[in-house]
């Protein structure tokens, strides 16, 4: 009586422990475990300071350069500021004063790592907080160089936009004849709420006594507090320079003798001892200041210019191949933890959704997929769409899962999903339970072995072992074949073609999966000796 209920108990606890998910393990991904799991992480970062750990969403990826050449390009993505430099090469940052430009993070940057923060602030004794010169005879803007088309650009977020603040300069000076010189400049200004750009004497004249000053200001006044891109572009076939906000034009010009698109062409001559500096008596942001040799937009694209923050495409991780230690474990479900970012008025919004949402109001959004085998190098299942929260069918199991999870940016590419956690539940395949109640016959060269099913749900079959020392069972001999005899799921066996005489020891072991093989522990060990009968 005591041994059916202990049967009983045995099968009750095998049989509920799957339907109620008794036994689930999970494994943890983000949070305090880290992202050590992602393998592969394409336009996807981590990021901090937007919850107690860091999460991973999408990195604000600069458009690529449609210009012929970069001459110079800042993106200010360096650790400090005292490493700001040109990473084309053709500049060198003369001074830095640290009081008046510092770095922001990634998501405030309109691009990449970092931006420059200006405070409005530098020390009397320099030019600017950022000082830049040419350090090679191939910069655009070296002393004596005659420059054709070329282009500058860069991203601000004014805090103010107070009349007088200046983003960018330029100036050098201009030698008219021997013992007359001038000063030419290239200027960034605000003015009345609009940027102001100012080129003075900077395109030559063929006439040594003209002396040119052309300004272009935007039409659509600046927003505090918003990023947007400036664009000047030089054409020094016609003379055409068009200043752009935002991809659309704002305002043009002609550098020519008539003012118009005809008469002769005033190109660009470079002074001696020119200079930038950016962000003199600006508070703001600037980041991907970028001056080029070449048309950085082309007429036909004009307008187009794509300048959101992140890429329409989005991002995507992968984790590695994930071993869960044995074969055939049940994926229940995977949980996951989402919010979004954004930048507003100068500071981030995190909107954390917890595991409520993986797509947000402004059409951002995350995808996961899955997939499964029992070899980390051949998968049987291709990848497959998974919502979190959501069981998963039965068919989703393997030693080795993997995960990857789509990032989609906001519909107006400002915002971006951000993953803080996924959660991997899962039922590890326990090995079936022994038979019970083994019981052997000796007879003639041979034995009748017979026990009690295993409680196990997915049994598949059993293994009968046999051999000549306790505990090892190698034994040959038999007319069903050696040690261990597959039986499939029969409960009982005789087995011929042992030698009468010797002592035998017998084990039976359950399975619930050939392969790869799982297999449980050994029942207990029993004993017989075949004999002749007559």
């Amino acid at each position: 009586m005591k041994l059916k209920v202990v049967l009983f108990l045995l099968f009750f606890f095998a049989f509920f422990s799957r339907l109620f998910g008794l036994g689930e393990v999970t494994l943890r991904i983000g949070q305090d475990a880290g992202w050590s799991l992602v393998e592969k992480r394409d336009g996807v970062t981590e990021v901090d300071a937007h919850r107690p750990w860091t999460v991973l969403s999408l990195i604000a990826a600069q458009p690529a350069a449609q210009g012929v050449y970069t001459d110079m390009l800042f993106a200010f993505d360096e650790t400090s500021p005292d490493r700001f430099g040109d990473s084309v090469g053709n500049y060198k940052v003369l001074m830095r004063d640290t009081d008046g430009v510092s770095r922001s993070d990634g998501l405030m940057a309109r691009y990449g790592a970092g931006a420059a923060i200006f405070s409005g602030r530098y020390s009397v004794v320099s030019d600017g907080p950022l000082v830049i010169t040419p350090q090679t005879g191939d910069a655009l803007f070296a002393s004596g160089k005659r420059v054709g088309d070329f282009s500058i650009e860069f991203w601000a977020l004014p805090f103010n936009v107070d009349t007088g603040e200046q983003m960018f300069a330029w100036s050098a000076v201009k030698q008219r004849t021997r013992i007359d010189y001038i000063m030419q400049s290239v200027t960034c200004t605000v003015s009345k709420n609009r940027f102001q750009w100012t080129f003075l004497d900077f395109f030559a004249s063929t006439r040594d006594d003209v002396r040119s000053t052309i300004t272009l200001s935007g039409i659509m006044p600046i927003i505090p507090k918003t990023w947007s891109h400036h664009l000047i572009r030089f054409d020094s076939y016609t003379g055409l320079l068009e200043y752009l906000v935002n991809g659309k034009l704002e305002a043009l010009t002609y550098a020519t003798s008539t003012g118009h698109e005809s008469g002769d062409v005033y190109a660009p001559l470079i002074g001696e001892d020119g200079k930038f500096v950016l962000g003199k008596q600006y508070v703001g942001l600037l980041d991907e200041v970028r001056m080029s040799g070449g048309s950085r937009i082309d007429t036909e694209t004009m307008g187009t210019l794509d300048i959101a923050k992140f890429p329409a495409a989005g991002g995507r991780i992968e984790t590695r191949s994930i071993d869960l230690g044995e074969p055939n474990v049940q994926i229940v479900r995977v949980d996951a933890s989402t919010g979004r970012l954004s930048f507003i008025n100068n500071k981030i919004r995190n909107e954390f959704a917890g595991k409520s949402a993986i797509r947000f109001s402004d059409e951002s959004a995350l995808q996961f997929f899955i997939r499964t085998s029992d070899s980390p190098y051949r998968w049987i299942n291709e990848w497959r769409v998974l919502t979190p929260g959501v069981n998963l069918d039965e068919q989703v199991k393997g030693r080795y899962v993997q995960l990857a999870v789509q990032f989609y940016p906001s519909g107006d590419g400002e915002a971006t999903p951000y993953l803080d956690e996924i959660r991997i539940v899962y039922k590890p395949d326990e090995p079936p339970l022994p038979p019970t109640l083994v019981t052997v016959i000796a007879g003639d060269n041979a034995v009748d072995l017979s026990w009690k099913n295993s409680p196990d749900i997915d049994l598949m079959g059993y293994f009968v072992y046999y051999g000549t020392v306790s505990g090892t069972y190698f034994g040959e001999g038999a007319v069903l074949g050696a040690s261990p005899i597959d039986v499939g799921k029969r409960t009982s066996i005789r087995i011929d073609g042992l030698r009468n005489g010797t002592l035998y020891y017998f084990a039976v072991a359950a399975y619930d999966s050939l392969n790869p093989l799982h297999l449980g522990a050994f029942s207990r060990e029993i004993t017989a000796r075949p004999l002749q009968v007559r």
